[in-house]
C-alpha cells in the first residue's frame, strides 16, 4: 500500500495522462446524458492512445456525474480533448447539462488498484508561491497519513496548455475514514496554516465496488467492466454466498426479520473478502477486463459462456442439496 506522497510534473510525453470531469445534470434527464456520454465514450476509443473511459453517476459523496478518460500520454489525451469531435458531442449534449463542467488533468500517476474513494483538489498558485506551497503540501500529507484508512496522494504540477492548477489526489480505505479527516480539528488547522492557498476545488470520487472488480497485471491500464458485466458478475458470486448463509443461519431457527439482518451483513463481508477476489474476478477475469486486442465477440461469448456452466452447476448442487439433504422446511 502506498503511503507516501509522489509528485508528478506531468511534462513527460510518455506517461499516461487521466482527465476526470466532472458533470451537473438537469433533473430527470440522468438516462439520456448516460446513453449520451457513452456515446462520446465510443467516439474517444476512436483516438490514438485511448485506455479506457468510465462514468460514474452522482452518490453520497460526490454530487456530480464523473467521467474519467485515461490515455497513454498527454499528448494524446489533449488530442481528444480539443477535438472537433469532441466538441460536436459537447454542443449536442448541452441540453442535458446543469452548469458549466469542471475538468482536471493528471500527468502521470502511479498505477493503483481501483481505490475506494478518492479525492480530487486543485489549487491555482502564483509562481512566486510554489515553494511554499509544496511545503505546505507536504505538511498536509503528513498528518493526514496519521488517520486511518489513508492509502496514498500524488501531486501533479499544471501542465502547460492543457491545465493551469496543481492536482493533488489523496485516497481513503472508506468514506467513514475519508470523513474522519475532512472533518477533523488537525485539517482545519492545516488549512489555517495555508491560507492563502484556499483557493481550490475538491470533488470526492465515490467507487463503491472498486475493490472488487481491481486487477493489475504488469502494470497495463484496462477498462473497467461495464455496468452490466458488473451486475452479472455480483450475481454469480452473491448466489452461491447467499444460499451458503441462508443453509448455515437455518439451524439458528432466528426470525426471518433478524436472520436476513445478521445474513446481509455477513454476506458482504464475505463477497467483499473472499468471493469476489478468490473466486467470481479469477473466474471471470478476461470477461471483465480483456484483452484489448481480442475481439469483443469473442470475450463476451466465452464469457458468457462461462457464467451460464458456473450458475447451471450451482443450481444443480443446491436443488440436489435443498431437496433431497438439507430441507429449509
Amino acid at each position: 500500500m502506498n503511503t507516501g506522497k509522489t509528485e508528478k510534473t506531468g511534462k513527460g510525453e510518455d506517461a499516461a495522462a487521466t482527465a476526470v470531469i466532472g458533470q451537473k445534470v438537469l433533473p430527470g434527464l440522468e438516462r439520456e446524458f448516460k446513453t449520451w456520454q457513452e456515446g462520446v465514450n465510443s467516439a474517444a476509443a476512436d483516438y490514438a492512445g485511448y485506455l479506457g473511459a468510465e462514468i460514474s453517476p452522482p452518490t453520497a459523496l460526490q454530487s456530480e456525474w464523473v467521467i474519467v478518460y485515461r490515455f497513454d500520454s498527454i499528448p494524446h489525451l489533449q488530442t481528444w480533448i480539443n477535438s472537433a469531435t469532441r466538441q460536436r458531442h459537447l454542443d449536442v449534449g448541452s441540453k442535458y447539462f446543469d452548469g458549466p463542467a469542471t475538468q482536471q488533468v493528471l500527468g502521470g500517476g502511479t498505477r493503483t488498484v481501483d481505490p475506494l474513494v478518492t479525492v480530487v483538489v486543485t489549487h491555482r498558485v502564483h509562481p512566486d508561491h510554489v515553494g511554499g506551497f509544496l511545503d505546505w503540501q507536504r505538511h498536509m500529507t503528513e498528518e493526514e497519513s496519521k488517520f486511518e484508512g489513508f492509502c496514498g496522494t500524488e501531486l501533479f504540477r499544471p501542465i502547460e496548455g492543457l491545465q493551469d492548477e496543481w492536482t493533488t489526489l489523496y485516497r481513503y480505505d472508506s468514506a467513514e475514514h475519508l470523513d474522519a479527516w475532512l472533518t477533523s480539528k488537525k485539517r482545519q488547522e492545516v488549512l489555517a496554516e495555508g491560507e492563502r492557498f484556499n483557493d481550490f476545488r475538491m470533488r470526492t470520487i465515490d467507487n463503491s465496488f472498486g475493490s472488487w472488480f481491481a486487477f493489475e497485471e504488469n502494470g497495463k491500464e484496462t477498462p473497467p467492466p461495464s455496468e452490466t458485466k458488473t451486475s452479472v458478475a455480483v450475481w454469480v458470486g452473491l448466489y452461491p454466498t447467499v444460499v451458503l448463509l441462508t443453509l448455515a443461519f437455518k439451524p439458528l431457527g432466528l426470525p426471518l426479520w433478524l436472520g436476513l439482518l445478521l445474513s446481509n451483513l455477513v454476506s458482504s463481508f464475505v463477497m467483499s473478502f473472499v468471493t469476489m477476489p478468490y473466486y467470481v474476478n479469477p473466474l471471470l477475469k478476461r470477461w471483465l477486463r480483456p484483452p484489448p486486442d481480442e475481439p469483443a465477440a469473442k470475450t463476451n461469448g466465452i464469457g458468457l459462456g462461462i457464467v451460464a456452466v458456473v450458475m447451471a452447476f450451482w443450481a444443480v448442487v443446491f436443488y440436489v442439496v435443498t431437496t433431497g439433504i438439507w430441507t429449509l422446511r
